[in-house]
């Protein structure tokens, strides 16, 4: 099972952002958070940006939406060309149909779920996303501390995905540190967002390389 870090550029200097995205070459993917200030209390920044990121970038764009009225803005981002978009099942009504838009746009479809979400409503729409994100702290900001409450969660969806046979992303986002990481790919993610413990220290291509190192050696196939 592969192992996919997906840095989170919250944590970049966005004075620098070009800059730092090309630090980060050796990831896999660019997470890209996207608050409004009404679902999540902070705000970061829209469409245009992730847009030019995708414009700079030689990762592929992980879009995490944390808005309200995800059905008028995440095909857009699927339109722009991300390669993934992830929505929460909290903001929207039919989840479902929202995937499917996505899908039709061209990206990957992924939804995300707060700590205190169940994840069994969702898991009988398997077939429909691409990707689950187990959210391991309150969404809104970076920096916060692991929750390891949310692996009970992690481990009901990695049993359903084995079930299913399906091909479907399991990541995580918040508090990922080289202990942490391990403590989630044993739950059984095999994606995982980490912005401070990359960008925070002076050679990102290498703590990657030491996350992707940690996760390989405690992931189980689904």
């Amino acid at each position: 099972m592969p192992i996919r870090i997906s840095p989170s550029i919250l944590a970049a200097d966005f004075a620098n952002l070009e800059r730092d995205l090309g630090r980060i070459r050796t990831a896999d993917l660019v997470h890209v958070d996207v608050m409004d200030n009404h679902f999540v209390p902070n705000l970061t920044f829209g469409l245009p940006v992730a847009e030019r990121i995708m414009q700079v970038s030689a990762l592929p764009v992980d879009a995490h939406l944390m808005i309200e009225d995800p059905e008028r803005w995440a095909p857009k981002f699927a339109e722009a060309g991300a390669f993934s978009v992830t929505f929460h099942g909290e903001a929207t009504t039919n989840p479902v149909a929202l995937a499917r838009k996505l899908r039709a746009a061209g990206a990957r479809a992924g939804i995300a779920l707060k700590p205190g979400t169940a994840i069994e409503p969702y898991l009988e729409f398997l077939a429909e996303f691409d990707q689950i994100l187990v959210m391991t702290v309150e969404p809104g900001f970076g920096g916060q501390s692991f929750m390891p409450s949310t692996m009970r969660k992690l481990r009901s969806a990695a049993d359903a995905v084995s079930a299913s046979g399906r091909d479907v992303w399991l990541q995580v986002d918040g508090g990922i540190t080289e202990e942490t990481i391990v403590v989630a790919a044993e739950a059984g993610a095999d994606t995982f967002v980490a912005g401070s413990s990359v960008f925070g220290y002076p050679d990102p291509a290498a703590r990657i390389a030491l996350l992707r190192t940690s996760a390989t050696a405690h992931s189980h196939a689904h």
